[in-house]
């Protein structure tokens, strides 16, 4: 089961209808969870949301408590809590991104997808990584092909993944089968 963790974002029941074509989906609000569900779920997914991710301390106790013991997503918001939990900075950005299309680049040829595979993505985010951003076991795999900015990350020793585009988005080309590797991983 995967268990997605509800940011109350608009999004999320985009993301629950992805996550459910390959598995059986729970989802709550960050603030209103089934610890039960969630001590049995395989997978756990960070949905996007508003604000920044210092806004929800609730979801970092749980990354914190279930790195390394069940596979977790992050999306939008979701993949800068976790780097967040991680240590990393979440800025302002420049240039905001809200239902912008942008070309993203796989950078490493440790990813799960194959090096300097280019697709487009949808875009809905105001904060960004700042980097540099070093840490065990992360790797920075995407990036926009055209600012160069952090757009995906993976860390499969502690399964830990995370987007900063919507996969879940109609902007984003092959969304549905960049969850399924992900899933598959």
């Amino acid at each position: 089961m995967i268990y997605i963790i509800d940011h109350q974002d608009s999004f999320t029941w985009n993301v629950v209808h992805q996550f459910s074509e390959f598995q059986k989906v729970y989802c709550s609000n960050f603030f209103n969870l089934n610890q039960n569900l969630l001590d049995k779920s395989k997978i756990i997914v960070f949905s996007p949301g508003p604000g920044s991710p210092k806004d929800y301390p609730g979801t970092s106790k749980i990354y914190k408590k279930y790195k390394g013991k069940k596979k977790i997503i992050g999306i939008c918001l979701g993949y800068q809590q976790i780097l967040y939990c991680e240590k990393a900075n979440i800025v302002q950005q420049k240039r905001i991104f809200h239902g912008h299309q942008s070309s993203v680049t796989v950078t490493s040829n440790k990813s799960l997808f194959k090096k300097n595979s280019k697709f487009k993505v949808g875009r809905y985010h105001s904060l960004k990584l700042k980097e540099p951003f070093f840490k065990k076991n992360f790797e920075i795999t995407m990036r926009c092909s055209t600012t160069g900015i952090a757009m995906g990350f993976e860390n499969r020793k502690d399964d830990v993944y995370g987007f900063q585009f919507h996969p879940d988005s109609f902007l984003t080309t092959n969304g549905k089968i960049l969850i399924k590797k992900i899933l598959s991983a």
